[in-house]
């Protein structure tokens, strides 16, 4: 079963938190499949990755730049895993078919946005039902992850 913990996005918007997170998968050696509902939606995380910080550099790409296997940050709207990731990030709500093939998953939702957190507890039941280990983090007043029960 798939490792999955719920990111609640509430101080930071996705475009700040992602970045940190996926900084910590590669320093645990694993490769990230970030998947978003469109193609507009991976062009600007693209450019966010590129221009988050900068002090840093996190190799990533998508269909565009080619190379998907040698990618250890990839970003698609597709179901896919060309880079053969161990982390699936989940991002405005979207769902991959194929959580099995991952050992964690980020499922990351905008908590100031009602639609997005009613839909988040609906995923969270539904990987519950299905065994997955489940796991929620929130967000401190200094944008820090916290887990909560």
């Amino acid at each position: 079963m798939t490792d999955i913990s719920f990111y609640h996005l509430q101080k930071q918007p996705l475009e700040r938190a992602l970045p940190k997170l996926l900084e910590r998968v590669l320093a645990a050696d694993m490769k990230a499949l970030v998947l978003t509902d469109t193609d507009e939606q991976v062009a600007a995380l693209n450019a966010v990755l590129w221009t988050y910080d900068p002090n840093s550099f996190l190799p990533h790409g998508s269909a565009k730049d080619g190379d998907e296997g040698l990618q250890p940050i990839f970003l698609t709207s597709q179901q896919e895993n060309p880079n053969h990731a161990d982390v699936l990030v989940l991002v405005d709500g979207g769902e991959h078919e194929e959580l099995a093939g991952f050992t964690r998953c980020l499922d990351m939702f905008n908590g100031n946005d009602e639609i997005a957190v009613s839909r988040a507890r609906e995923r969270w039941v539904t990987y519950r039902d299905a065994g997955h280990k489940v796991t929620y983090w929130q967000q401190n007043e200094a944008g820090r992850w916290e887990e909560k029960g």
